[in-house]
């Protein structure tokens, strides 16, 4: 498979199931800045001139962080990333869709790609304001979701690289985690998989005060 991504984006939580899947792919770098994401060859591949993209082995393009989740977790059922039952299963595709669609889309977005939400740069702080709050709504509502819980779904599941995402985003922009989300981003980056998605998309570990081997 081929895994076309951006180090520090929402790729970063599809790049963590792959490793925890221990699966084999060819990783490339879309340098978004650069505009890599509009070049014909990456179009041809993705022409939503989105991140992440997975092209699997039967050349064929999935696009969407929900929809890549949700198919390497059902393609892949010893590493017993979705739970069997239907009511847990549809759990986590309802938290994969509120972290993607509305922490991410609707409130990260709002902070990292404010000009998208106004042109007017006068409104770009209230904007980016809007944005934190919105998230540290989302967050209130998703600790509680965590409550007694050390992951998403109780057992590790491809939900938990996503809201992973979304965590390491708060710690590196100094929004405060709630304690159950706290503690879950701290229980991630003690995973050997997380710590070498980490390397290899450039961060150091001691800096995220990780004390890894």
């Amino acid at each position: 498979m081929k895994f076309y991504m951006t180090p520090g984006s929402c790729s970063t939580g599809i790049h963590i199931i792959l490793e925890e899947l221990d699966k084999a792919f060819e990783a490339y770098i879309v340098n978004l800045p650069a505009g890599d994401q509009f070049k014909p060859d990456y179009l041809a591949i993705n022409p939503k001139s989105t991140i992440p993209t997975l092209v699997r082995d039967d050349g064929s393009s999935l696009t969407e962080v929900q929809a890549i989740a949700y198919w390497l977790g059902r393609t892949h059922p010893r590493a017993k990333l979705l739970p069997e039952d239907i009511e847990s299963e549809t759990r986590i595709i309802e938290t994969l869709a509120f972290v993607v669609g509305t922490v991410h889309g609707q409130g990260f977005a709002r902070i990292f790609a404010t000009p998208t939400f106004t042109r007017n740069e006068a409104d770009f702080e209230q904007v980016r304001a809007f944005g934190r709050e919105l998230v540290e709504k989302c967050f209130g509502i998703l600790n509680a979701q965590l409550a007694g819980k050390d992951y998403v779904a109780g057992a590790f599941s491809i939900a938990d690289p996503i809201l992973f995402y979304v965590e390491f985003w708060a710690d590196k922009t100094k929004i405060p985690l709630p304690a159950n989300l706290q503690a879950h981003y701290r229980r991630m980056l003690t995973r050997p998989a997380v710590q070498r998605v980490l390397r290899e998309e450039g961060y150091n570990l001691a800096t995220l005060g990780v004390d890894a081997a």
